[in-house]
């Protein structure tokens, strides 16, 4: 699952009132579903379709406001309900920029529960993966494998340029409020009077923004790892920085607690990573034909911060990097990246700058990201992005703030699960995304991880259950403790 950080040139990492209702959409031809034929494992491999998996697309506007114009495919993916159908049940799970298709796939064995009375649908939006992917040539690849910070800025405005030679007709589309109107159209396809949906991070905000312009069709929605709107980019990426340092905390005491060869005590255990980080910026690890490098090494040390299932894989990968093997760094860096076993790499990482760009007004210069690295560099120094560039500064085309208004006034009740540990959306926006909705019921969970139904907690668990397949809404005392 794909998160509420991301990285197009460590600049983005520090990523993920009241709106005017639209039109529900009437429905339209039922959609077509077959094998799936290119699916993906976690390895990057081809991977062969589960029992019961089905793939299908879905015609919708490129622009919505000439809805017989041109037209782009959605990819679909549905797993059928195993027991008595209640309806669909819609996943999309974080990015911005993750493939649905793919996730589902690998996944659906999670939400088995929820399988039982619903087909499980996921799909990949506009400008990700199968969905018209934004692409941006070979940039993507140049970016990550350099191995100097000071010219970010300029690979910034390259890779800019290449979205725009490559993508540029997409690009003014992509944004999260163009990504609802193509959920209320799948809801229609799907033959479904609401719509039932689980969002996990960015997913939050996807959820919101369709609760705000569609109330009416809200069904039964949980919304997993809450992502604030509002909040400007710079509160973004020191509330960030704040999280991850207290995730990197959290593991590094368990890790003293369980012995760990990276220290013998929590300020031993940071100092040796923020000193394995540091050599990387003047001396890469060479793997095979590859280089574990400055950058690659960060997002191989955030990655499994995202859970506490993975932190014993940061200790044994950063400890093998400190002896001179980066191989499992660089592994868990490409889990990220989403770079394939060929080598290529799918869209994630550009299709997050398309929809995050589009998504704000916002375009700060260098200098301003400059000062704000300064901030985050000083809470926890991992994040360190010097030189990197600055986010949407040379993005060919205007961002606005659409998707920045929540106002859920007429929904159905809308649960919203946040999580006191999550590093990279923390506890704080899932209560002021409650608030926003108006309609929101905040059940807390008080455990580590960042995707509060996946760490498997039985409390939150039987929670969303209830909710999701009873209709039983939670109090808004609920509490799961770790």
């Amino acid at each position: 699952m794909k998160k509420a950080i991301g990285t197009v040139l460590l600049s983005t990492v520090l990523l993920v009132g009241c709106g005017t209702a639209d039109q529900a959409a009437q429905p339209s031809g039922a959609i077509a579903w077959s094998t799936c034929t290119d699916l993906m494992g976690p390895d990057g491999k081809p991977a062969p379709p589960a029992p019961g998996i089905e793939c299908g697309k879905l015609q919708v506007p490129l622009d919505h406001a000439e809805p017989d114009g041109e037209k782009i495919g959605l990819a679909l993916i549905r797993v059928k309900a195993t027991g008595e159908r209640l309806g669909s049940l819609v996943f999309n799970f974080g990015g911005p920029g993750a493939s649905g298709v793919d996730t589902l796939a690998q996944a659906s064995r999670a939400f088995g529960n929820l399988g039982t009375r619903y087909d499980l649908v996921s799909f990949d939006p506009r400008g990700v993966e199968r969905s018209s992917g934004v692409k941006c040539g070979g940039q993507i690849a140049k970016l990550l494998a350099a191995t100097t910070e000071p010219d970010g800025d300029r690979l910034a405005g390259e890779f800019a340029a290449a979205c725009r030679q490559d993508s540029g007709k997409l690009l003014p589309y992509v944004g999260t409020v163009n990504a609802a109107k193509d959920l209320d159209l799948l809801r229609a396809a799907l033959g479904d009077k609401k719509l039932n949906y689980f969002g996990f991070s960015y997913g939050t905000h996807l959820g919101a923004v369709y609760a705000t312009r569609f109330p009416r069709n809200v069904g039964r929605f949980v919304l997993d790892s809450a992502f604030d709107p509002t909040v400007t980019w710079e509160q973004r990426a020191v509330t960030q920085a704040k999280g991850f340092d207290h995730a990197f905390r959290a593991f590094a005491e368990d890790c003293v607690a369980q012995g760990c060869e990276l220290g013998a005590d929590p300020a031993a255990v940071e100092k040796a990573v923020v000193g394995l980080l540091g050599g990387l910026k003047d001396k890469p690890l060479k793997v095979g034909d590859r280089e574990l490098t400055y950058g690659l090494g960060q997002l191989g040390v955030l990655t499994p911060l995202y859970t506490k299932a993975t932190w014993q894989v940061l200790e044994q990968a950063a400890a093998a990097a400190i002896k001179g093997n980066g191989e499992a760094l660089l592994m868990l860096a490409d889990a990220y990246t989403g770079r394939r076993a060929d080598g290529t790499y799918g869209t994630m990482m550009t299709s997050l700058q398309a929809i995050s760009c589009a998504d704000t007004s916002e375009r700060p210069t260098a200098a301003q990201a400059a000062k704000v690295n300064d901030r985050v560099e000083k809470i926890f120094p991992v994040l360190s992005a010097e030189g990197s560039g600055a986010p949407c500064a040379h993005w060919p085309v205007p961002g606005d703030d659409a998707a920045k208004h929540i106002d859920a006034t007429g929904s159905a009740p809308i649960v919203v699960v946040g999580g006191k540990g999550d590093p990279a959306t923390p506890y704080q926006w899932a209560t002021r995304l409650t608030a926003q909705l108006r309609t929101g019921v905040l059940v807390t969970y008080e455990g580590e991880g960042h995707g509060a139904y996946l760490t498997g907690d039985a409390c939150v668990m039987r929670t969303v259950d209830a909710y999701v397949l009873e209709g039983k809404v939670p109090t808004t005392s609920t509490t799961c403790a770790a």
